[in-house]
């Protein structure tokens, strides 16, 4: 649903109220989880706040183009500053202070120049979180952030967070949400934020207009996908008209690509299956596959939309990917016949968007037979949606077989029950938080769709 007021300005005072602010995406980022998170840091930037922008995985050089690219950290400053105080009463003034450290303590010295300092002039504390506010953009849940929200749970559960999303699996975390699954990219919800308050509408530079168009333009696909409303058209044109440099994205985003992209997009279309009375289309890379072309699982992106998914007659197109970390990640599409997001997510804990979605599977010997195995689940599972469908009312998903339950994954097992709501299995969410078109944005464990 398109934001309320009351959404609007709850974000709004809970920004105005904070100084230091933390903007993080989705793991294994996209143009638009990217895009929004340059774009919070630009605007906010200008309102005087302290902004840090996190990439929570290596920055995609492929996108560098995007203004305030160079401003990304991948990570936080968590040490503690553990402060011991001294209350000085009249009379007493310090000379000097030193320090050692032996016999695993640490001794520190206060010499007074004058006075007496006694034990119960000392008191303790530390500095607590560096910062007031976290606002988490094109991610559906925080285990999405991957490694960096694993390493860092203290501080999401003691920092408030704003939850700026467009995916319909957001599982509404945080204590701020400004979710609209009618939206075709998370760069869609923020500039209806921003434009709702003249102080964040008047500071809509040509940057700004850029990432915000660049997350929409490759969230639909240059508009292609089903997910392009008459409202994002609406916005792509505002955005032009407020300076967005849309040839500029077109060229970084389609029209420049390494060699090792092109190869291994090649190897993808040689590899291609069908089975054709399920529906279903499918290719695979291997790490073999990107190490011969000396690809990286990024350079995957792209290949789904361009290629597989051009093909006829199917109600699903499926790319899996072996990836660095373990694992390989699955981005899909799928007819209006069929609702992927819910397949991924009651299968393999994945989600998305109906016609765009994604998961991550982890915990297999054998790449090839793993991904047969995964086909046949989706078979079974299309076959019991449109069973339920035909069936009456009762939801598609809770019709869908669960073949996902026996274990439970490492990341479920530490995070926090109020901020983190995904369940996970062998079979882990996708890494990405955004949304439709873009192999990072579906699934969020991956990157997305």
């Amino acid at each position: 649903m398109p934001l309320s007021n009351d959404q609007i300005s709850a974000a709004s005072s809970a920004i105005h109220g904070a100084q230091r602010i933390l903007v993080i995406p989705h793991a294994n980022v996209d143009p638009d989880g990217l895009g929004s998170a340059l774009a919070c840091f630009l605007l906010l930037s200008q309102l005087g706040k302290d902004i840090t922008v996190i990439c929570p995985d290596t920055k995609p050089e492929n996108l560098s183009f995007l203004p305030g690219f160079e401003k990304l950290k991948q990570d936080i400053d968590g040490s503690q500053n553990f402060v011991i105080t001294v209350n000085l009463t009249e009379g007493v003034e310090v000379d000097k202070l030193r320090y050692t450290v032996e016999d695993n303590k640490v001794n520190i010295i206060v010499m007074p120049k004058s006075g007496v300092i006694r034990p119960e002039q000392i008191a303790f504390g530390d500095t607590g979180h560096a910062f007031d506010l976290i606002i988490a953009v094109d991610t559906a849940d925080l285990p999405l952030m991957g490694q960096f929200y694993t390493e860092n749970i203290d501080l999401f559960t003691s920092v408030p967070i704003l939850n700026i999303d467009h995916h319909i699996s957001n599982t509404n975390y945080g204590q701020l949400q400004m979710i609209d699954t009618t939206a075709a990219s998370a760069t869609e919800v923020l500039y209806d934020f921003f434009i709702h308050e003249q102080q964040f509408r008047d500071k809509i530079t040509p940057d700004i207009a850029t990432l915000l168009l660049t997350g929409l333009i490759t969230d639909t696909r240059s508009f292609q996908n089903p997910n392009t409303t008459p409202r994002s058209l609406e916005v792509a044109a505002e955005l032009l008209e407020r300076g967005a440099r849309q040839q500029e994205i077109v060229q970084h985003i389609y029209k420049t690509k390494p060699l090792s992209t092109l190869k291994i997009w090649g190897r993808a279309l040689n590899k291609i299956q069908i089975d054709r009375s399920a529906g279903i289309v499918w290719s695979t890379v291997s790490r073999e596959d990107l190490a011969e072309m000396e690809a990286t699982s990024k350079e995957t992106a792209g290949i789904l939309d361009e290629l597989i998914s051009t093909i006829p007659d199917a109600d699903i197109h499926i790319l899996f990917t072996e990836v660095e970390e373990g694992g390989f990640k699955a981005s899909m599409r799928s007819s209006a016949g069929v609702d992927s997001s819910s397949i991924a997510g009651k299968l393999f804990g994945g989600g998305g968007h109906p016609r765009a979605a994604g998961f991550r599977v982890k915990g297999f010997d054998n790449f090839d037979l793993a991904v047969l195995d995964t086909v046949q689940k989706l078979k079974q599972g299309m076959i019991a949606q449109k069973e339920a469908a035909n069936s009456g009312p009762v939801s598609s998903q809770s019709q869908i077989p669960n073949v996902s339950t026996e274990k439970k994954s490492v990341t479920e097992s530490k995070q926090p029950t109020q901020p983190a709501k995904s369940k996970g299995t062998d079979v882990m969410k996708e890494l990405s938080g955004s949304d439709t078109p873009s192999d990072a944005d579906i699934v969020e464990g991956i990157s997305g769709q």
